[in-house]
């Protein structure tokens, strides 16, 4: 069992609500939207759940972690620059929605 969330409530809420929104393009998107939701995903999983764990979490500083995350990534040529793009734009959306 995971230990119990120390982020205040409202960042736990809006963790919930953008995995929420990834699950659902999962769940109900192309294919092309699924392959860069899931990618997204996968990076979300690991800083949400270390976000969590911080009593001084923000969903600014889960922004920021997310977007050194992929930049990492992308300096790797784990993708294709389109679709880098794309999980940048799937991002950045779910970040607007979120706040």
């Amino acid at each position: 069992m995971l230990p119990p969330a120390a982020a205040p409530q409202s960042v736990v809420e809006k963790i919930a609500k953008i995995e929420s929104a990834l699950d659902d393009v999962v769940n109900h998107g192309s294919d092309d939207e699924l392959f860069i939701a899931s990618y997204l995903q996968g990076h979300f999983a690991v800083e949400a759940r270390q976000l969590e764990m911080q009593e001084n979490a923000t969903i600014t500083l889960l922004d920021e972690k997310m977007q050194e995350s992929l930049q990492q990534a992308f300096a790797n040529n784990e993708l294709e620059g389109d679709d880098a793009a794309r999980v940048s734009a799937l991002w950045a959306k779910l970040m607007s929605e979120s706040r």
